[in-house]
């Protein structure tokens, strides 16, 4: 299908300029950009822009989309306590198909937020992937090795399956949960994967003291140089959270080329601590930003999390000039595009993806307008988003989705899954 957007202000996110241009789609990716595009007619669509703002998808670097069934669930206590006494009891019963329609229920909200792509970190992988083929969502999958389920050679082969060339919407890495709930089996078994399929490798890092400190005895060195010896960050990769890194464990994170993913609201709500973006941006090291889990966020919303990430950088150096807006914006699309490895969706550009959004400009809590930039972090939400497309197909536009099933499906679905992980927990 060919779309003209026309009349459009956009932010292609190479540069922070924002330039008055036509845009066309064709199929799945960007065929111009630009004031003269009367030659890519006939169009299939023209879409009437009215001077609103189109830019690329926000990038979640940090998904475990699943876990709505959690939501709202168990709030207000600490990490460990939340972990240990809600979420693990209940996740022991889940089953594949929970994690195909549960997807669905965060998908829904990812397209209302802007999100177009997400790093999905939970269990029974394949079923993420079907889902998001089914739905449209681009997902980079976090595989992890399980001596019960999925072998070496079976990381192997889901790498080289979900990577392939043909494959559009999905792409695979290696990684696991973190050092504490990993032995020295699954270490050893996913160096192994890793060098096999030269993959990056990702997962949650020093996220808090506690953490740290239970590491330190274990192995009498912290998360990252404990992860770094054992040779899974040899093919780069990245780390999830990262509040508690110290001065060497910066240097090393840059030296091999690790993405740091912030998750600001996630951390706030747990009282986790405040990652020192501000000092990762100096030391260069690229950095992202996801929502975490439906469960421990609550909501899956960029507009929350750029806010957050600028603010709270604020309060912990208490001075108003920490991270500049647009150095957020970038966390949240083009650093984070860049840590899943989507090379084709991390700016708008001719041949790229056509994987964006449009923001409604025209709404009074971005009026009048001074700095779009600074908008979108500082005065953004959700409801500025008027247009969601993935992979060159309008998902989520004015408050309608049009996907292969109705929301209502989708939403008793869910249910369902909900109530026999209830009824299975109480046995």
């Amino acid at each position: 299908m060919k779309i003209q957007f026309k009349n459009a202000k956009i932010l292609t996110m190479e540069n922070s300029e924002i330039i008055d241009a036509h845009l066309v789609v064709d199929d799945k990716r960007i065929i111009y950009i630009g004031l003269n595009d009367e030659s890519f007619g006939p169009f299939d669509r023209v879409i009437d822009c009215q001077k609103n703002l189109l830019m690329p998808g926000f990038k979640n670097a940090h998904a475990h989309s699943a876990m709505v069934f959690l939501r709202n669930l168990a709030d207000d206590i600490d990490l460990e306590d939340w972990l240990n006494n809600i979420v693990f009891p209940r996740e022991k019963h889940l089953i594949p198909s929970d994690i195909f329609h549960l997807n669905k229920i965060a998908y829904l909200e990812y397209l209302t937020s802007g999100i177009t792509a997400i790093y999905e970190h939970y269990f029974y992988p394949e079923q993420s992937a079907k889902a998001a083929r089914e739905f449209g969502m681009r997902t980079v999958l976090l595989g992890t090795y399980n001596p019960k389920t999925t072998s070496v050679d079976k990381l192997n082969e889901l790498y080289r399956l979900y990577n392939d060339k043909k494959e559009d919407l999905v792409t695979y890495s290696i990684g696991f949960h973190a050092e504490y709930t990993s032995d020295e089996e699954m270490i050893a078994r996913t160096k192994q994967a890793l060098d096999l399929t030269h993959s990056s490798f990702f997962t949650h890092v020093s996220e808090t003291k506690k953490e740290v400190e239970e590491c330190l005895v274990r192995h009498q060195t912290t998360p990252l140089k404990y992860l770094i010896s054992k040779g899974l960050y040899d093919n780069g990769g990245g780390l999830f959270h990262g509040i508690y890194l110290n001065d060497e464990e910066i240097k090393i994170a840059k030296q091999y080329n690790i993405t740091i993913v912030s998750c600001p609201c996630s951390n706030a709500k747990l009282a986790s601590g405040i990652a020192p973006l501000h000092r990762y941006l100096k030391e260069g090291i690229n950095i992202a930003l996801g929502t975490d889990g439906p469960a421990s966020n609550n909501s899956l919303d960029m507009f929350k999390e750029m806010y957050l990430a600028a603010t709270m950088q604020k309060l912990l150096l208490k001075t108003a000039n920490a991270i500049p807006a647009y150095e957020i914006l970038k966390m949240a699309t083009v650093n984070a595009a860049k840590a899943m490895g989507l090379k084709d969706s991390d700016v708008l550009a001719v041949n790229k993806y056509a994987d964006l959004i449009m923001i409604d400009l025209h709404a009074p809590n971005l009026k009048p307008t001074n700095d779009i930039i600074s908008s979108l972090v500082y005065a953004g939400n959700k409801s500025n988003v008027v247009m969601t497309m993935v992979n060159g197909k309008i998902l989520y536009e004015k408050g309608q989705f049009f996907l292969s099933e109705s929301v209502e499906e989708i939403y008793h679905n869910a249910e369902i899954a909900k109530k026999r992980l209830e009824k299975a927990r109480q046995k």
